[in-house]
């Protein structure tokens, strides 16, 4: 029997491209064109799970069930490279004693947390 194993999330978005492009600047990997029309995605299947962006007509609404969490060296440095990219702070921050955890939204409003452990 073979073994489960998880190869990457999917993203609705209206616009694939710009959001494979903030993501694999943001996290440092390649952008791929997808085989599928419309589709973008970034990282390989063979080395490390993809995110794969899949084109919508609607913009997000509501609370994401699902979010990815970024860990950085520098949270400070962390939320302005975000904001360079076109991405925006929420404005919601949890310090523990563990580290800190910044709410971000990417270009078209997707929620992510950006972690900083001490």
């Amino acid at each position: 029997m073979a073994a489960n194993r998880w190869v990457g999330v999917t993203i609705d978005c209206t616009d694939p491209h710009r959001l494979a492009s903030f993501w694999g600047t943001l996290l440092g990997l390649a952008t791929d064109e997808d085989p599928l029309p419309g589709w973008a995605r970034i990282g390989r299947q063979d080395a490390l799970p993809e995110i794969s962006f899949q084109p919508v007509s609607e913009p997000r609404k509501g609370k994401v069930r699902l979010h990815l969490d970024v860990s950085v060296d520098d949270i400070d440095r962390g939320i302005a490279r975000v904001i360079e990219l076109g991405g925006s702070p929420t404005g919601e921050r949890h310090d523990y004693d563990e580290g800190v955890v910044v709410i971000m939204r990417d270009p078209e409003g997707n929620e992510f947390c950006l972690v900083q452990y001490y």
